[in-house]
């Protein structure tokens, strides 16, 4: 594998098809991501035509992992939040293509991830991740701190409550 670049993403149809084939293929294999198995191109294409307009609204960055010119992974970092929380973002939608996982490309995404929401000056990022199957060993091992556990917060893709695991991680000073 090449060196993995990262780079925000725009609204074209080559990164909307290649968005929605790794959303296709993470609700296939489990992944809990909002979404059921089967997942149609055509509800796949349409989160990410939002996201995107988001995104071109500066309500959002959607990140992009390359492996040449070939789409590996994403992230996105939400930062358009109530008025009371300027000072955080969220990370959201964390996908890996299945042949490249374990080799790096979640961790590139969330340094991408961490370095953008100080530049936009959050001091705080929060997440959440599937209890059963999600990446909490990932997330801990970059410094995320565990708040608690929701019970039976989910449908996992094929069925069947999960729970979900509160992440934080200060990235700043306190306001």
């Amino acid at each position: 594998m090449s060196p993995i670049r990262i780079e925000p993403l725009t609204d074209t149809p080559e990164s909307r098809g290649a968005l929605s084939a790794m959303l296709i293929e993470t609700v296939a294999h489990g992944g809990s991501v909002s979404f059921m198995h089967p997942l149609s191109e055509t509800d796949a294409d349409a989160f990410w035509k939002d996201s995107l307009a988001s995104a071109d609204r500066g309500e959002r960055i959607v990140l992009g992992a390359f492996d040449e010119h070939d789409l590996i992974g994403t992230v996105t970092l939400q930062l358009k939040l109530p008025p009371n929380q300027p000072h955080r973002a969220e990370i959201a939608k964390m996908m890996t293509r299945v042949s490249h996982r374990k080799r790096g490309v979640a961790r590139a995404l969330l340094d991408a991830a961490e370095a953008l929401a100080r530049a936009h000056h959050r001091t705080i990022l929060v997440l959440d991740t599937a209890e059963d199957g999600g990446a909490s060993s990932l997330y801990e091992g970059v410094g995320f701190k565990l708040s608690g556990i929701i019970p039976d917060y989910a449908f996992k893709p094929h069925g069947g409550l999960t729970g979900t695991k509160i992440y934080w991680k200060r990235i700043g000073a306190a306001a």
